[in-house]
């Protein structure tokens, strides 16, 4: 299809960003798109459902679809988050892989490879966190990698700095089929304010208490009342599986509590542009890993 006004081919296509946890995918996204659109964090696979990032690229619009992390599932939520991953790079028109130069090749990222050496998908591989790396390393890295025959082109990225990353948003759009584009031009993401408020203070709940919570946590967004003064009311519950963790989130005299909603309310205003009246509690939900609704919440199948 072709623009009239200027004469340009357009284009549209979905291009999947997987890798093992802690790659560096929702950091791309981010970059990407100039948007806060997918929580980062230091813990391992924060990112639990898919994230759809618009991007428009001259005449191309780019639908990159921010994947959880693939590893080797042990629960539930696990299995659903990494069939969610899977489903999102078979559905792609491009894959790109990401691996942490900074660290050896993992298992997780080697059962990724043979997964799309079986079924003979070639994917495009981006080597992230290069910053400070020794170009030596970097080829080394680079040479082993290619030996499984996937790779189509490799790229050297930091996500963080935007190093390389042009470079791998103009080979991934000069290559997108041709067609009309999926989505108004100025719509940045397939995920509602609700859903994006609640992993804006999941983040903020991970970066304030650190290792102290167990990964089983997880925030929904309750209410939200648009106020007659063009604020916004938002209450959000934290769902933890223990009742001896819900001290652990509030904190002595609920200082921690105060603390992650500050910095969430603080990021929600800077996103929405307005100012956040947010209101957060804590309950106890034993096993909710296990409760269907908890899944239809957070955009997963049930996985048996």
């Amino acid at each position: 299809m072709t623009d009239p006004a200027s004469g340009d081919m357009m284009r549209c296509g979905f291009v999947a960003i997987v890798g093992a946890p802690n790659a560096g995918k929702s950091t791309l996204l981010n970059r990407l798109s100039g948007s806060k659109l997918a929580i980062v964090s230091a813990k391992v696979q924060t990112t639990r459902t898919r994230t759809l990032g618009i991007v428009i690229e001259g005449r191309s619009q780019i639908v990159f679809v921010d994947t959880p992390g693939i590893f080797k599932p042990r629960r539930r939520l696990d299995r659903a988050m990494v069939a969610a991953a899977w489903e999102g790079a078979e559905d792609a028109d491009q894959i790109v892989l990401m691996v942490d130069a900074a660290r050896k090749i993992d298992e997780d990222t080697r059962r990724i490879i043979e997964q799309f050496k079986a079924a003979n998908r070639k994917v495009i591989l981006a080597l992230n966190k290069i910053d400070g790396l020794h170009r030596e390393k970097l080829l080394g890295l680079a040479a082993e990698l290619n030996e499984s025959g996937v790779f189509s082109d490799v790229f050297m990225i930091s996500a963080l700095t935007g190093d390389g990353v042009d470079d791998l948003l103009a080979h991934v759009s000069a290559r997108l089929p041709e067609g009309p584009w999926h989505y108004p031009e100025d719509q940045l993401t397939d995920i509602t304010e609700r859903v994006l408020a609640a992993e804006i203070t999941r983040e903020k709940l991970y970066g304030v208490l650190h290792d102290e919570l167990p990964y089983a946590a997880t925030v929904e967004t309750e209410s939200w009342e648009e106020k007659k003064d063009g604020s916004v009311r938002i209450a959000q519950v934290i769902f933890i599986e223990r009742e001896s963790q819900k001290a652990i989130v509030i904190g002595k005299s609920g200082q921690q509590l105060k603390k992650i909603g500050q910095r969430a309310r603080e990021d929600l205003e800077g996103i929405l542009e307005r100012r956040v009246h947010l209101f957060i509690f804590v309950k106890v939900r034993e096993n909710w890993g296990d409760d269907r609704e908890r899944y239809r919440n957070l955009g997963l199948d049930y996985v048996e």
